[in-house]
């Protein structure tokens, strides 16, 4: 049966070139920054993000983690907004290891509203609350559909965050989605901001690995934190390899996916299907199954037997995200199986 897997963009595989490339690393103790893969894929995710200096992380999680560690103390008080990854599916790590307390704030798109954080941002008192001193912000933001925050936006959430001492975190797991649906250069989206990460996992195709970049300064207070939480790493070239690919050859194929995005929303649209358009900026296609009077665990059963896959997003709610390897012949055959579907679903 044929499948087309649009859970994530996570089930990507590496592609030939990579798995050469992780045959032919050179190789070196990582713990000792003797990896000459591992420093050289480090030294070129920096110059890309226009940050001094980047480490290597097994994963987006661990890397929002330790950044939160390194500009934080316990105690302290983070802002994020209320459906992000670290907020949502990062499994409490915040708190239960740094040990700081999470503000949650509401958005639109993805993006809070300035106004929002000077608001909490202006302790009223000293002894009794904690002070905020981290502003976490997520680009493409996943829980909204895959939706960008632009230059402009970050640069004055953080001035607003700087004016009262607080650093900025950025969860860019996706943000060369954003650089290349903004038409821009991601050293823009990451200029105001003190950290950022990217994972070479989703999009780009690498089996696994994430990236976190910052000051010279805040790179080596990471370092202390990824080996707190058992990240130091011994011949990691392996992973770095297909990073040093992905740079180079997968950044600008992510337009593919955006345009595929663009054409299984469209085409959802055309059956009547509740699909939010200002939300289908990237790769991501959000799906409002409540108007079918069916759930969507339930959907998303229903088209898996004809070989589509989907993410249950809520109770009615499922997200379906393109990438490598899902091509438009893959996305009519979606479409096919989804109006199918979707009219047995309203005759009965």
């Amino acid at each position: 049966m044929r499948i087309v897997d649009l859970r994530s963009d996570t089930v990507t595989l590496p592609t030939d070139e990579m798995m050469k490339a992780i045959m032919n690393a050179r190789l070196g103790d990582d713990q000792y920054r003797e990896d000459p893969t591992v420093n050289e894929l480090q030294e070129k995710a920096a110059s890309r993000l226009g940050k001094e200096e980047a480490l290597l992380v097994i994963s987006g999680t661990q890397a929002n983690l330790v950044s939160i560690m390194s500009q934080t103390r316990p105690g302290d008080k983070v802002i994020l907004e209320a459906e992000s990854h670290t907020y949502y599916y990062e499994a409490g790590g915040m708190s239960a290891i740094a040990g700081v307390i999470p503000h949650p704030v509401r958005s639109r798109l993805g993006v809070p509203d300035p106004a929002d954080i000077e608001r909490i941002a202006q302790i009223e008192h000293e002894y009794h609350q904690s002070k905020p001193t981290l502003l976490c912000l997520e680009n493409t933001h996943n829980r909204a559909g895959g939706t960008c925050v632009t230059a402009k936006q970050t640069k004055e959430l953080a001035s607003i965050a700087k004016s009262y001492d607080m650093k900025v975190h950025v969860d860019g797991a996706r943000i060369f989605n954003a650089a290349v649906a903004l038409g821009t250069d991601v050293r823009d989206l990451t200029r105001e901001v003190d950290s950022v990460t990217f994972c070479l996992s989703k999009g780009l195709s690498c089996p696994l690995g994430s990236i976190l970049a910052g000051s010279r300064e805040f790179i080596e207070k990471a370092r202390k934190y990824r080996q707190m939480l058992g990240g130091a790493m011994r011949q990691a070239g392996i992973i770095a390899a297909p990073g040093l690919i992905a740079l180079e050859t997968m950044i600008d194929r992510l337009r593919d996916d955006h345009e595929n995005a663009k054409r299984l929303a469209e085409g959802l649209v055309k059956m009547e299907v509740k699909i939010d358009m200002e939300r289908v900026q990237t790769n991501m296609v959000l799906i409002d199954v409540k108007q079918l009077g069916t759930s969507s665990v339930e959907f998303i059963s229903q088209i898996e037997k004809d070989g589509v896959k989907a993410s249950n997003y809520g109770p009615t709610t499922i997200r379906m995200v393109t990438h490598r390897g899902i091509e438009k012949d893959d996305i009519q055959y979606a479409l096919d199986v989804l109006n199918r579907n979707i009219e047995q679903m309203t005759k009965s």
